[in-house]
């Protein structure tokens, strides 16, 4: 099977820093790929680089084949993305909101109403469906940012950390999704904290730590190089420092 997102050594520098230090992956079809790191692993600049809000990276990037330099608003229309910020046009309903994403991606009228009809019925919002998105909480604002990254039914779906806000029922259906989505052959690029829902929903984990991949498997296959622990203690062992180990310490000593 040909992979359908390959990052071929894939550097990135903000001046001096080095952020991303030459990232190698070969994402097929049909898995849900776990990307996980500590804070500033490179991570978010990952997923900016997937989704064309950074270009000036070294390194070669194809999505279905595709460079992502030579041919950026072909790659973008097999893409779904949502970030982990809910930041949306808050005078605009979620009706008109939706829509205007949908012209965007060029999906028919009629075709774009009914799904907008039922993917805000899904997640309860249809009877908030024409009110003015400035007065909604975060977690109903992210319902509106999840519709929106699948209403064009993209090839990929890159989410980070999409479930930020949501209550436990929404969480459960987004979980739901994800798994009938990869079942349908599509690629889901999850970038998450959240180690036990990661754990969870992904069927490969990917491990990046200081701008490099240190661990590529399925669960299964990181316990059993790490003595059956969880992916959070998976995570820890990879990544912990003895600085960060002695943190909670050091915390607690200033009530001293």
């Amino acid at each position: 099977m040909e992979a359908i997102i390959q990052l071929n050594g894939v550097f990135k520098n903000y001046g001096v820093k080095k952020v991303l230090k030459g990232i190698y992956l070969n994402i097929y079809p049909g898995q849900v790929i776990g990307y996980i790191g500590p804070n500033g692993a490179g991570k978010s600049t990952t997923v900016k680089i997937l989704t064309g809000l950074i270009t000036d990276y070294d390194g070669e990037v194809l999505i279905g084949g595709i460079d992502l330099k030579q041919d950026p608003i072909a790659i973008k229309r097999k893409i779904g993305y949502v970030p982990e910020l809910a930041e949306l046009y808050d005078v605009l309903t979620p009706r008109e909101f939706l829509g205007f994403m949908a012209n965007l991606y060029e999906l028919p009228t009629t075709v774009a109403a009914e799904r907008i009809e039922k993917m805000l019925a899904a997640f309860g919002l249809q009877e908030v469906i024409d009110a003015r998105m400035e007065t909604f909480s975060k977690g109903m604002k992210q319902k509106v940012l999840i519709t929106s990254g699948i209403l064009h039914n993209p090839e990929i779906l890159i989410l980070d950390e999409p479930l930020s806000g949501l209550d436990a029922n929404s969480v459960i259906i987004v979980k739901e999704l994800i798994s009938k989505l990869a079942k349908e052959g599509k690629t889901v690029f999850y970038c998450s904290h959240m180690m036990d829902v990661v754990e969870k929903v992904s069927d490969r984990i990917v491990l990046i730590h200081e701008g490099v991949v240190i661990a590529d498997g399925t669960i299964e296959e990181l316990k059993q190089q790490k003595g059956n622990a969880s992916l959070e203690n998976i995570f820890s062992q990879l990544t912990a420092t003895e600085s960060l180990n002695k943190a909670a310490d050091h915390l607690i000593s200033a009530f001293e």
